[in-house]
């Protein structure tokens, strides 16, 4: 952003520079070109496991395969309705033979 040296009034970028809408006063820039660089390399991706340490097993039956096994893992959810302030708990599951993911209210 670019203000008039003259009158103060805001500048208008061109090709050539700024141009002020107000008294017509150009300030010539130079042009600067700006090239997007590609590499051939594809960028590293850093994958973090997250190991079964953080849930507890229950007995819960899994819905694709039927293993009673699963691992669980409590959330909270929360929002607002009509001024409402609400919260919930959410249980989420994951089968300990198929690795199947549901939800539980």
């Amino acid at each position: 952003m670019k203000f008039c040296e003259k009158c103060g009034s805001y500048m208008r970028g061109t090709f050539n520079g700024f141009k002020c809408s107000r008294c017509g006063n150009e300030i010539h820039t130079p042009i600067v070109e700006v090239r997007q660089i590609k590499s051939n390399q594809p960028t590293p991706v850093d994958v973090v496991s997250d190991t079964d340490q953080n849930y507890r097993t229950v007995t819960k039956t899994c819905p694709r395969c039927g293993n009673p096994e699963a691992f669980s893992k409590i959330g909270y959810s929360s929002g607002e309705h009509a001024g409402v302030r609400q919260e919930r708990a959410v249980e989420r599951l994951t089968c300990t033979k198929c690795r199947h993911n549901w939800t539980e209210n």
